[in-house]
C-alpha cells in the first residue's frame, strides 16, 4: 500500500527530520509526504532542512510542502533588505525575535538578502494549502469569517483561531500545525466527531511534558509516528 504522511512544523532540527524519513516511517517513493510548512528557524539547521527536502524532490520521492509562517517573515526579511544598505528593516527584526537569527548562523551569513537565491525561490514555490479528498491541508488554518477562505492567503500562514466550516471545505477536515499542541489532545483530535486535526507538538521545546516530538500522521490508516527531538540531546 502507498502511504500518506503529513510531517508538520520541522524548524531546523534537520537529525530528527531525517530519522524520522529514514527510520520511522521509511519513505518509499511510491508514498507521499506533505510538508505543512515551517522548515526554518528556532532549531540549529534551517538550512540543512531545505537541502534535505529538495535532495528528496531531486531524487524523485513525492513531496509536497506549504508555506509556513517563518517562511513568509524570510522571504519578506530577504526582499526588503534588498533595498537597504546599513539599517535593519521592522520586518527583518521581527523576524530576528522569532527565530530568524538562528536561520541567518545555518547559512552562515549576516544579512537576509546574503541567502542565496535559490532557497528564497524554493520557499516561495510552496504552496498555501493542499485539497485532497477528504482533508484540506494548511499550516496554520483558514479564515472562515470570509466568503471564500481559500483567498485569503495570510490567513493560511499566521491564523491562531478558527471554527471550521464544512460547508465552506466541502465537508472535508482541516489538517495544520503552527500552534503547538500538547501530545494528548493531538491524539483525542485523530476523532471523526472532530473538524480538524493539529499536528503541531512543539518539537523545539525542551523539558516540557507532552511536548518537543516531530510527528508523522498517516492519512490512511490515522496513525502517528512519534519522533523524540534528537537534535537536542
Amino acid at each position: 500500500m502507498n502511504n500518506r504522511w503529513v510531517i508538520p512544523d520541522v524548524h531546523g532540527f534537520v537529525n530528527t527530520l531525517k530519522y524520522m524519513i529514514e527510520s520511522r516511517i521509511d519513505l518509499k517513493k511510491e508514498d507521499t509526504v506533505f510538508f505543512l510548512g515551517d522548515y526554518i528557524d528556532r532549531g540549529p539547521d534551517s538550512k540543512g532542512v531545505i537541502d534535505y527536502i529538495m535532495s528528496l524532490q531531486n531524487s524523485g520521492y513525492n513531496v509536497r510542502c506549504i508555506r509556513g509562517n517563518h517562511e513568509d517573515y524570510c522571504i519578506r526579511a530577504w526582499e526588503a533588505d534588498q533595498k537597504r544598505i546599513l539599517f535593519h528593516s521592522p520586518i527583518e527584526k521581527d523576524w530576528r525575535k522569532n527565530g530568524g537569527t538562528k536561520t541567518l548562523d545555518s547559512f552562515g551569513v549576516k544579512r537576509p538578502r546574503e541567502i542565496g537565491k535559490a532557497y528564497i525561490d524554493w520557499m516561495k514555490k510552496t504552496e498555501y494549502y493542499i485539497e485532497l479528498e477528504d482533508y484540506i491541508l494548511v499550516h496554520a488554518g483558514l479564515n472562515f469569517n470570509t466568503q471564500n477562505p481559500f483567498e485569503d492567503n495570510r490567513s493560511m500562514m499566521w491564523i491562531r483561531d478558527f471554527k471550521v466550516d464544512r460547508s465552506k471545505t466541502g465537508g472535508k477536515k482541516v489538517i495544520h500545525g503552527h500552534v503547538p499542541v500538547e501530545m494528548s489532545l493531538i491524539d483525542l483530535f485523530k476523532n471523526n466527531s472532530y473538524d480538524f486535526i493539529s499536528l503541531d507538538n512543539g518539537i523545539y521545546y525542551s523539558n516540557k511534558e507532552g511536548f518537543g516530538n516531530l510527528l508523522a500522521f498517516n492519512i490512511d490508516t490515522k496513525e502517528i509516528i512519534i519522533q523524540p527531538n534528537i537534535d537536542l540531546e
